[in-house]
């Protein structure tokens, strides 16, 4: 895996919080891992049907 820096706006910092202290994931990373992963999945899937 590699290290990427990027800022993010303080309320998602306190929602991806929300998540983890509710021990929905088990820390910010994996949230952020998740969220991305959905997002291409997404995004990619909708750019192939338009293909």
């Amino acid at each position: 895996m590699k290290l990427i820096t990027c800022h993010i706006p303080e309320a998602y910092i306190d929602g991806i919080e929300k998540l983890v202290n509710e021990n929905m994931y088990p820390n910010r990373s994996e949230v952020i891992r998740v969220a991305i992963r959905d997002l291409l999945k997404s995004e990619l899937s909708t750019m192939l049907r338009r293909e």
